[in-house]
């Protein structure tokens, strides 16, 4: 499969980063990250679409949207202190962690890397350089779906900020210089609605991140 994005060397995620999400999906709020890993083949580019693919109509619709802060790994590192964590960030991008529910919670013993992992669950935009960012908590983050507003949050509510994130990814384990650190989605997401809200054929998901970027993703049915 032909793609815009280079798949990095590794994408790793958080979950549960904020509080409103963690409840709308019955979730409790832990004392350390929760952390999943992510296919780097899954990675696609602004404007290239999200699949279906078939094994996700075996348990009815449950492909969803997770707009996220997406943080990329400059240097590499291991061991990093907290103080010093934004040091080895090369910079951000606005990401779309894709999950097919069925396949994250039931279909894999408890573990969310395949629900995650499917090709094309893994939309991410331009990196904009941590120099021009600067510092990257207090961001509005929306999600739209078809043009309405489904997420509308701050990166200044995540539970752990993006320093404590790459200190703690780093404890004993090396991050390779182009690694994706996906940092949780706000509430709003597909699943936590009533009745829940999938995706499916001809929608167009856009994400935007102030100061840092959007992306634009239509959806598709697998042939």
């Amino acid at each position: 499969m032909n793609r815009a994005v280079a798949p990095p060397p590794a994408i790793i995620a958080v979950g549960r980063n904020y509080a409103d999400h963690a409840r709308e999906m019955g979730g409790s709020i832990e004392a350390h990250p929760t952390v999943f890993m992510k296919n780097p083949a899954a990675t696609i580019g602004d404007g290239e679409a999200i699949v279906i693919p078939t094994i996700c109509r075996e348990h009815g619709p449950q492909v969803d949207f997770e707009g996220e802060l997406a943080v990329v790994v400059g240097e590499g590192c291991v061991d990093v202190p907290e103080s010093r964590a934004l040091d080895f960030v090369a910079g951000y991008a606005v990401a779309n962690d894709v999950s097919a529910r069925w396949w994250q919670k039931q279909g894999s013993g408890g573990q969310f890397c395949r629900g995650k992992s499917f090709d094309t669950f893994c939309p991410i935009g331009a990196m904009r350089s941590a120099a021009e960012v600067g510092d990257p908590s207090g961001r509005l983050l929306t999600t739209r779906l078809n043009g309405e507003l489904m997420q509308s949050s701050s990166t200044s509510l995540m539970l752990f900020s993006v320093p404590r994130i790459v200190a703690e990814l780093s404890r004993g384990t090396t991050l390779l210089p182009g690694t994706i650190v996906l940092t949780g989605t706000p509430a709003g997401v597909g699943a936590g609605r009533t009745p829940p809200r999938f995706l499916r054929d001809g929608d167009v998901v856009e994400i935007e991140i102030e100061g840092i970027g959007s992306l634009r993703n239509p959806v598709r049915e697998a042939d």
